[in-house]
C-alpha cells in the first residue's frame, strides 16, 4: 500500500506514529492547557502552531537540513539547550501566574491576552526529540529510489497531521470540559495550574539531562 508513491511498510509506519502521538508531550500538554484555560479558538490556535511546526520540521527533513542538526552535537545541543530554555521560561511562567497572579486575574472576567500560536510553533520547533523523529524513523518509510519523494513526504505528513488534528481536538474539548469542571473550583485550579507550569519545567530537566 502506498508503495507506488515512495512509501515502504505503511502500516508499520501508521502504528509507530500514532504511539508517537499519543505520548505525551509539551505540545500536547500547551494546548490542552490552552483549551482549558482559554477556550476552544484559543485552543485551536496553539494546535495550529503545533501542526505548522511539524510541517517545517518535515520540510526541513526533506532537505536534509534535520539530518545535519543531528549529525552535528553542536548544532543539535545549541536546539535541545533552546528548547530547555524556553519550556523553563514558558513553565515558570504558567507557575508564576497561577500562584503570584492569582488575586489580580480573579478581578478580570478574561484572562490576559496571549501568544498562543507563536508559544506553540516555538515549542514545536524547538523540540529536539521532534527532529530525531523525523531523522531516525520518519525517513526510514521513505524509497529514495522514487523520483519523486516529495509526494512520498507529502503523503506521510497529510497522515501525521490528520491524526494530530483528531488527537489535539480531542484534548480542546477535553481541555473545556475540565474548565467548567474547575470553574468554581479556584482552589483546584490554582493547583491545576501550577502543576502544568511544573510539568512543563519536568519536561526542560529531562531533556537537559538526557544526553544526545
Amino acid at each position: 500500500m502506498f508503495a507506488s508513491v515512495g512509501i515502504i511498510n505503511f502500516w508499520t509506519w501508521l502504528a509507530g506514529l500514532l504511539f508517537i502521538i499519543l505520548l505525551p508531550g509539551p505540545n500536547s500538554l500547551y494546548v490542552l492547557k490552552t483549551g482549558a484555560t482559554r477556550g476552544i479558538n484559543a485552543g485551536y490556535r496553539a494546535a495550529l502552531g503545533v501542526f505548522i511546526g511539524d510541517a517545517l520540521l518535515i520540510f526541513l527533513a526533506y532537505l536534509g537540513v534535520a539530518s545535519l542538526i543531528s549529525a552535528s552535537p553542536v548544532l543539535f545541543n545549541s536546539v535541545r539547550y533552546l528548547g530547555v530554555a524556553y519550556l523553563l521560561w514558558l513553565g515558570m511562567k504558567i507557575f508564576h501566574a497561577s500562584m503570584v497572579r492569582q488575586k489580580t486575574q480573579d478581578h478580570s472576567s478574561s484572562p490576559p491576552v496571549e501568544a498562543v500560536f507563536s508559544k506553540a510553533l516555538v515549542l514545536s520547533l524547538t523540540n529536539p526529540k521532534a527532529i530525531l523523529f523525523y531523522v531516525s524513523f520518519f525517513v526510514q518509510f521513505i524509497d529514495y529510489n522514487y523520483p519523486h519523494t516529495w509526494i512520498s513526504y507529502s503523503v506521510l505528513a497529510l497522515f501525521l497531521e490528520t491524526f494530530s488534528f483528531i488527537y489535539l481536538t480531542v484534548l480542546i474539548i477535553g481541555g473545556t470540559v475540565l474548565a467548567k469542571f474547575f470553574q468554581q473550583r479556584k482552589t483546584l485550579t490554582k493547583v491545576a495550574n501550577g502543576l502544568f507550569g511544573f510539568l512543563f519545567i519536568g519536561f526542560a530537566v529531562r531533556l537537559a539531562t538526557q544526553s544526545a
